[in-house]
């Protein structure tokens, strides 16, 4: 049972799944799927993992991996085959398996975002990449956070800095490559029915102010080689023993000293 004032997190991923079936949610899903792609495109290997809020949520579609596994948090009855039913802080795979781990607001939503950036780097190989996606807390759709007095939908989600994102991957060895802030729309319904592009993404739409619904970090997990460790006998004091004689030579005497 729930303690008074704990978050039920399975509430708001039901909400933020059902919000991306309205006309903005679509519209910034189908901005993160181009986004994904063109962030992902070049890379390849031998398995992708998109921690997921639902299996219903699917991002990476044009990428070269030979396979690509899913993680939705839920048990659904009609939940396809491949799809992995797991809490993004208890990934139910080996370490250094994955070549690519997409991870999608699962910070946002995730009851210990630390802990799930940790288990997405121990499934990833040296040398991987993995791309992870948030709300960003500044500009409107932050603002918009802050003055709503609901948490459905994208607004039950922390809004975590950016910067604070990329200090989480530093410290767990990874080199941040690529950091962009994309769909530069309100966070309004009606934002989602206009042709053409409206005056905040005419003024941000040179991705040179990060005010986007949302941003994208790249980075790539680095692995440093150890420095070879010298013999502990080598720094230890070698005490020399006498050029002639034999055992007990040092005390003074030989076996042909007579007594």
């Amino acid at each position: 049972m729930r303690q008074a004032g704990e978050i039920d997190y399975t509430a708001r991923h039901r909400s933020f799944e059902d919000w991306f079936q309205t006309p903005l949610g679509r519209a910034l899903l189908a901005d993160q799927r181009s986004q994904v792609d063109r962030l992902t495109g070049e890379l390849t290997g031998a398995r992708q993992l998109h921690v997921a809020l639902s299996h219903r949520l699917p991002l990476a579609t044009g990428n070269d991996f030979s396979q690509k596994l899913l993680t939705t948090p839920h048990w659904h009855d009609r939940i396809p085959d491949g799809v992995a039913v797991c809490d993004a802080d208890e990934l139910p795979f080996p370490g250094d398996s994955m070549d690519l781990v997409i991870l999608h607001h699962t910070a946002d939503f995730s009851p210990h975002p630390h802990q799930a950036l940790r288990e997405a780097s121990r499934v990833l190989r040296g040398e991987g990449s993995i791309l992870l996606i948030g709300f960003n807390p500044l500009g409107l759709w932050g603002l918009r956070r802050l003055v709503s007095r609901h948490r459905a939908g994208p607004w039950g989600g922390r809004f975590l800095l950016k910067s604070r994102m990329e200090d989480w991957l530093r410290l767990l060895d990874f080199s941040v490559e690529t950091v962009e802030s994309s769909f530069f729309r309100t966070p309004l319904q009606a934002s989602a029915h206009r042709d053409g592009r409206g005056i905040l993404e005419r003024i941000c739409g040179n991705r040179l102010l990060p005010v986007g619904a949302y941003y994208c970090i790249l980075a790539k997990k680095r692995v440093y080689s150890r420095l070879p460790r010298k013999p502990a006998w080598r720094s230890q004091k070698v005490i020399p023993l006498p050029a002639r004689g034999t055992v007990g030579a040092s005390r003074g005497y030989s076996r042909s000293d007579k007594s």
